[in-house]
């Protein structure tokens, strides 16, 4: 058989490494759910099996080693582990189904689909291939995303490729919010991640908010609160994943990852684990490392015409937003959107608190005319929450402020403006038709 150079040489690396490899271990240690195995020596990344008491075969990854031992994290429960158990490499790292059959589907961090829709189509299975791309490589951003909210597109537009925060306590209308941004937006794929969120709320976001007509342009990765830490970490990656492919066949990808914070406490638990060293609030250093290389994959790769919009959910604990995973995400990422639990609390949908939300590509992609009139509702929005106790109790004269007296008549209609039902959408055009009326 004739090899070529390049054939012979990855001939010879394969066969180094098989000779470094060795295949069979056992447990030695089981601390939560770290399990130590000596006399395994299997590169990191690649998945490994044990066979529990019950006949069960159990799934792990390798995350790490210290010398002779070797640390494995399972991807479901441990449940029937003995020690001394075998542990075996099935020699290959971990991989996920990739391709046009996951429209439509409902996959776990695993890439198994648990939508009772049968087995993938149209998919094969993937590593995860991640290459850093070169700055000067990415276009600019300068064409807008419609979301069909009429408060995003008018003062926070965001912009194809952007990567966007939204920050929120717990239970100021999230989800709904995410809802109306997946079903009404204008972009070609969804790829949704649904990253330790609770149970009901799934099955809530894809058939109340998401609803059949956005799921059928969707992909929806789940790893729920009950799953492992390790599967809730792949399953993040895997949606990046799945958007890279759509991006490269030139479509235009709208990410959305709630949440960013699981994300992050996932990573913490398995690095606290590994015998990393606490830093801020709990984080390791890694942490802080980790969440802009997931962040960077997300954009413009510069090889071809398709696009990830990105839009990471940060939970912001006790509405604290100086946790470190809302800082950090806040200087990372291309704006933040924050919602307010006051005007969650007032009945005002979607909650957005404008003068705490910033896009920062807005002014390159929008007209001279849009901009000019944004920062008009914002200027107006803005000095009527200063004086708005005055107003009430009636302390203010009418003359004393002009640009006060203007807010205080536009305010009804900016409200309603800001306002918006899950089942109404507005699309780019018509919002910015209504943001000039007012002006």
């Amino acid at each position: 058989m004739f090899l070529t150079n390049l054939q012979k040489k990855a001939l010879d690396v394969e066969l180094n490494l098989s000779d470094k490899i060795k295949s069979h271990g056992e447990v030695s240690r089981l601390s939560g759910l770290m399990i130590e195995a000596k006399g395994l020596h299997v590169p990191i990344g690649y998945i490994c099996f044990i066979e529990s008491v019950y006949g069960k075969k159990i799934e792990l990854e390798v995350v790490g080693f210290n010398k002779e031992v070797t640390y494995l994290m399972p991807r479901e429960s441990v449940e029937g582990i003995l020690p001394g158990s075998p542990v075996w490499s099935s020699g290959y790292p971990k991989r996920f189904p990739i391709g046009k059959g996951l429209l439509g589907r409902v996959v776990n961090g695993l890439g198994v689909p648990i939508d009772d829709l049968g087995e993938l189509e149209s998919v094969i299975l993937k590593e995860e291939e991640v290459s850093l791309i070169n700055p000067l490589s990415r276009k600019i951003i300068k064409d807008p995303l419609d979301v069909g909210v009429k408060a995003i597109n008018t003062l926070l537009t965001i912009g194809l490729g952007q990567r966007i925060g939204l920050m929120a306590g717990s239970g100021v209308g999230k989800s709904v919010l995410l809802g109306m941004i997946s079903k009404y937006t204008s972009a070609d794929i969804i790829v949704v991640g649904l990253i330790g969120e609770r149970g009901r709320e799934i099955k809530e976001f894809i058939e109340k908010n998401l609803g059949p007509v956005g799921l059928k342009k969707s992909c929806i990765v789940v790893s729920p609160a009950d799953s492992p830490g390790l599967q809730r970490i792949n399953a993040t990656h895997y949606a990046t994943q799945i958007a890279e492919y759509f991006r490269d066949q030139d479509k235009n990808v709208l990410l959305v990852i709630d949440s960013l914070t699981r994300y992050a406490q996932s990573l913490r638990e398995i690095a606290l684990s590994l015998g990393e060293v606490p830093a801020s609030r709990g984080y390791p250093p890694s942490v802080f490392t980790k969440i802009p290389a997931l962040v960077e994959r997300a954009g413009f790769s510069g090889k071809n015409q398709g696009s990830i919009t990105a839009i990471y959910t940060v939970l912001a604990e006790g509405d604290d937003n100086q946790d470190p995973i809302v800082d950090s995400s806040r200087a990372i990422l291309d704006g933040h959107i924050v919602l307010s639990r006051t005007l969650s609390e007032n009945g005002h949908y979607p909650a957005i608190d404008i003068e705490r939300s910033l896009s920062r590509c807005m002014q390159d992609i929008v007209s001279a005319d849009h901009w000019k009139s944004a920062l008009k509702i914002k200027q107006l929005y803005s000095r009527f929450q200063k004086y708005q106790e005055l107003i009430m109790i009636g302390a203010y004269s009418s003359g004393t402020d002009p640009i006060l007296d203007e807010a205080i008549l536009k305010m009804p209609i900016i409200n309603d403006m800001l306002r918006q039902g899950m089942l109404e959408s507005f699309a780019l055009a018509h919002s910015v038709k209504i943001l000039k009326d007012i002006t």
